[in-house]
């Protein structure tokens, strides 16, 4: 096929992702020159349809970002009145009280919000300083310079054959061009792992860990209801298959938000987190307080769980990685958003600098030295091994060690157990089908627990059918030939969403791929056991059509 001619646009700074971090560094950079060119490109078909978090926001980096958000009009308006931690069993629970955990564990002065809304809030803030924002436009390709560095995306390709030509209505997309480039796509983003991987950049990191956080909103009944309350659950139904735990937030006009994460290092190839999450509804704290209601949304993401010490360099030739695309969540407080607002500023700075010293296509060093000596770091250092002593050692031994590292660094900025490793990577923890019995999951109900393709319904996700699968594998005979023996084929379980499924048995079994299901959450990508599965973007404005999450 010929090479693609493409018009190109040039800006000073180019964003990839309207997250929050994406958004906070178009916001800072126009807050610091109101010249500057800014353009923030989103794959979702509007702002907010893809961003999908827990969420109690920790205010610190909004505070940094916009100090009078509280009379701009934000959707951030329910503050936590009550926090609870709860240790499930099966038939009942034990609460965990608040006094022995460090101060970083404490909700008060947070906000339950839906970050889908806080969002679509900060492009209007961000379009009212003279951002351009694209929805819609899916960032396909990175655009390199002659020296080897980044210089550009390719954002916009529409009408693609299912196998991979020019349609009848082919658009090739534009190239946008900037001095740099802000790769803010979020947890194991398309471009970001190109450029982690091609200059090296995780190369003095412990590998990155991941969990499935799955949601729902629920419209409760009135009576059960409690505007600003945050419960935490660790323990049923997962047991020792799988590290995880649950939340709930009360947030307004009734609505609750339930959610679960299984982080994705378990070893068991059988284990479903979808039907772990359906099962955790029935537990009689969760059904007392759902029954009556109505789930009203459904969705699900990866998660970054590796920490201080998974983060690669974060600043690269011609462009920078923000928020979730390096990897800043602190998992024990279950926040990232606080640090993704910090890094959008940090590199907003650290461009900014650079662009009035006449620099462009360098690499912004000054970002990643904040990045590490700033409250970025400050919030990762302390909880650095609270992971790793859960995965190696279990729960119980994550509660009392992790709650004494963090006790200390807390104190005095020391962490008593050093930096512990991670070790293998999700996908290399996964154990052999031979090793590992069935779970025989209960079917759902209906009422509490929905199968999967329903509740992708409530997604509202769509992908044009005609366009190349966005699920790409990288040797098609591997889930047959090798997962299927080895593993009994896990894509089929693990994937929130029944994308993937074996057809067939014995000699005309095949392995197929619902594309049109995906919700983007990237799991597939991080734990196939071969690491076969390669996950890139649709045409714009495909997937999931997130309202409040």
């Amino acid at each position: 096929m010929a090479e693609i001619e493409r018009e190109a646009m040039e800006y000073d700074v180019v964003i990839v992702g309207a997250g929050p971090a994406g958004l906070s560094a178009a916001i800072r950079l126009k807050q610091l020159d109101a010249d500057l060119s800014v353009v923030v490109l989103e794959k979702g078909s509007e702002v907010g349809a893809h961003i999908l978090s827990g969420a109690v926001l920790d205010p610190s980096g909004l505070d940094a970002l916009l100090p009078d958000w509280r009379e701009m009009g934000s959707p951030i308006t329910v503050p936590v009145r009550e926090d609870n931690f709860y240790i499930l069993g099966e038939a009942g629970q034990l609460r965990i009280p608040n006094f022995p955990m460090p101060p970083l564990m404490n909700n008060h002065g947070n906000y339950i919000v839906s970050m889908g809304n806080v969002c679509r809030w900060m492009a209007e803030v961000a379009e009212g300083l003279g951002v351009e924002i694209f929805p819609g436009m899916s960032c396909s390709a990175l655009v390199m310079a002659e020296d080897g560095g980044v210089k550009g995306v390719v954002a916009g390709e529409f009408g693609l054959n299912p196998d991979g030509t020019p349609g009848d209505g082919y658009e090739p997309g534009m190239e946008l061009h900037g001095k740099y480039v802000f790769l803010a796509e979020g947890v194991r983003g398309s471009l970001s792992k190109q450029v982690i991987a091609g200059f090296d950049l995780a190369k003095d990191s412990e590998p990155q860990k991941y969990g499935l956080g799955m949601k729902e909103i629920w419209e409760i009944d009135p009576d059960k209801h409690r505007e600003g309350t945050v419960t935490h659950t660790m323990g049923w139904p997962l047991g020792k298959n799988a590290g995880g735990g649950s939340f709930i937030y009360h947030l307004d006009n009734n609505q609750v938000y339930v959610g679960f994460v299984v982080h994705l290092n378990y070893q068991n190839p059988y284990l479903s987190p979808y039907q772990e999450f359906q099962r955790f509804k029935h537990h009689p704290m969760v059904a007392d307080l759902l029954k009556g209601g109505k789930r009203v949304a459904y969705g699900a993401r990866a998660i970054s769980e590796g920490g201080w010490q998974s983060l690669p360099k974060v600043a690269f030739p011609g462009g920078v990685l923000l928020g979730c695309s390096a990897g800043m969540v602190n998992v024990p407080r279950i926040k990232g958003n606080h640090n993704a607002m910090f890094s959008g500023i940090h590199a907003a700075e650290a461009a900014f600098e650079a662009i009035q010293a006449g620099r462009s296509g360098d690499t912004l060093e000054g970002y990643d030295d904040a990045l590490r000596r700033g409250p970025i770091a400050k919030d990762l250092k302390r909880v650095r091994n609270v992971k790793p002593l859960w995965s190696k050692y279990g729960l119980i031994a994550s509660l009392m060690g992790g709650g004494i590292d963090m006790w200390a660094a807390n104190l005095t900025g020391w962490n008593p157990f050093g930096t512990m490793k991670h070790g293998k990577n999700d996908a290399e923890a996964t154990g052999l089908a031979a090793d590992h019995k069935p779970i025989d999951y209960p079917k759902p109900d209906g009422t509490l627990s929905f199968d999967r393709l329903t509740n992708v319904s409530f997604s509202m996700t769509n992908h044009e059918e005609s366009q190349p699968a966005h699920l790409k594998l990288v040797d098609p005979s591997i889930p047959i030939d090798v997962n299927l023996p080895k593993y009994a084929e896990p894509a089929q379980r693990y994937c929130p969403a029944g994308v993937y499924e074996v057809v067939g048995e014995g000699d005309e079994a095949r392995f197929q791929i619902n594309f049109q299901n995906c919700v983007h959450c990237k799991t597939c990508d991080i734990k196939d056991p071969s690491q076969n599965i390669v996950w890139t973007v649709p045409q714009g404005g495909d997937g999931p059509n997130y309202p409040n999450m």
